[in-house]
């Protein structure tokens, strides 16, 4: 004979609770085997939010990404512009783009 088949899905938290709320006590849940069990208690898996003056950047952050944007922006069309000592070469280039590389990674640290 072959066990029965259980549901899927359903309540977890007994009736009457509210997100948050500890039941007072739990609730005897049925089964097909009239079998009483203790339903689940409300998991305490709740975080908190934030703090806001955690979630603040300092002054700097916006300071140094808009630098570096500007420093590699500036180097690149320089470049082009041959207004670089020595001739233009991909050096400089490369300067420019891990300016503009560093200013997006300093943005993403942006809050």
């Amino acid at each position: 004979m072959a066990p029965p088949k259980r549901k899927a899905g359903g309540r977890v938290t007994p009736k009457g609770t509210r997100p948050g709320q500890l039941p007072t006590a739990p609730a005897p849940v049925v089964t097909s085997d009239d079998a009483p069990r203790h339903a689940n208690v409300a998991s305490s898996r709740y975080t908190p939010p934030t703090p806001k003056i955690y979630k603040e950047s300092p002054r700097w952050v916006p300071v140094l990404m808009f630098a570096l944007l500007g420093i590699g922006v500036v180097v690149i069309i320089l470049n082009y512009l041959g207004l670089l000592p020595s001739a233009p070469t991909n050096w400089y280039l490369l300067v420019g783009l891990a300016g503009i590389l560093g200013g997006i990674v300093t943005a993403t640290q942006f809050r």
